[in-house]
């Protein structure tokens, strides 16, 4: 027997399955974890989110950094391979670029010869016959830079992964989480302190809870971190391409 509804009747049973049904999506919906297939650290607050990317990248060999760094009003591009003893990699400021690198404590320089001959950092000036003298010799080689040397520590900042994570690892202000990304394909978290204001940091979703990028803040540079704990060779320059300038280089603009 076929049971017919009357139209008002029939609405009336429509609108409660029509509800249930858009209920039961809606509650689906809200049961999807989104942290599920990724390491748990989207769960954690903010605080603790910042610890455990700190502690991966304490707990990690080696490290890529690339992209600006802001510093005592000089922006400098890096692109610098880094781990425990050394590093390696270019630094270009407003004026020159020039190439890093150090084996435990010793470092070396090289820069072409415009680096050299406006030593002094006045680029519209005429080099000194010393200038010249100085950048004939040191162009393209790598120039042993003394410890004793002024830029020795500026210079070998760029190639301490310590000193360079802890200097930019760490955000201000009150710490609250942000939205999910992605950083080259790896989904993300994001962590602001102060909402924004002071700094952006991205921690990976996947595997060890790295960070990946660092928007500084104050607009100073944006950072990305990337081949955490792959090893890379630093080996010493041949002979023939190293300068030993003595107790002291000429001055730098950088």
């Amino acid at each position: 027997m076929t049971v017919f509804l009357s139209s008002g009747r029939a609405r009336r049973v429509a609108l409660p399955v029509a509800f249930c049904v858009g209920l039961a999506a809606v509650l689906t919906a809200c049961g999807e974890d989104p942290d599920e297939g990724t390491n748990g650290v989207g769960k954690l607050s903010a605080t603790e989110i910042e610890r455990k990317a700190q502690t991966a990248a304490n707990a990690a060999g080696a490290v890529r950094l690339s992209g600006t760094l802001v510093t005592q009003g000089e922006t400098y591009k890096l692109n610098m391979r880094l781990k425990t003893n050394g590093g390696t990699g270019t630094v270009t400021s407003k004026n020159s670029t020039f190439q890093l690198l150090r084996i435990e404590d010793t470092l070396f320089l090289k820069a072409d010869a415009g680096f050299w001959s406006h030593a002094d950092g006045k680029e519209t000036a005429k080099p000194s016959s010393s200038d010249t003298e100085a950048a004939d010799k040191l162009q393209d080689k790598y120039v042993k830079v003394p410890e004793e040397d002024p830029s020795y520590k500026q210079l070998s900042g760029f190639t301490d992964m310590k000193v360079l994570l802890a200097g930019i690892l760490t955000l201000h202000g009150k710490l609250n989480k942000g939205a999910r990304d992605r950083i080259g394909g790896v989904k993300t978290i994001k962590i602001n302190g102060s909402e924004g204001d002071g700094g952006t940091l991205d921690v990976s979703l996947e595997g060890t809870p790295y960070p990946l990028q660092l928007v500084r803040a104050g607009g100073a540079g944006t950072l990305s971190l990337a081949d955490w704990g792959r090893d890379f060779e630093l080996a010493a320059p041949a002979k023939g391409e190293t300068v030993d300038y003595g107790s002291r280089l000429p001055a730098t603009s950088d």
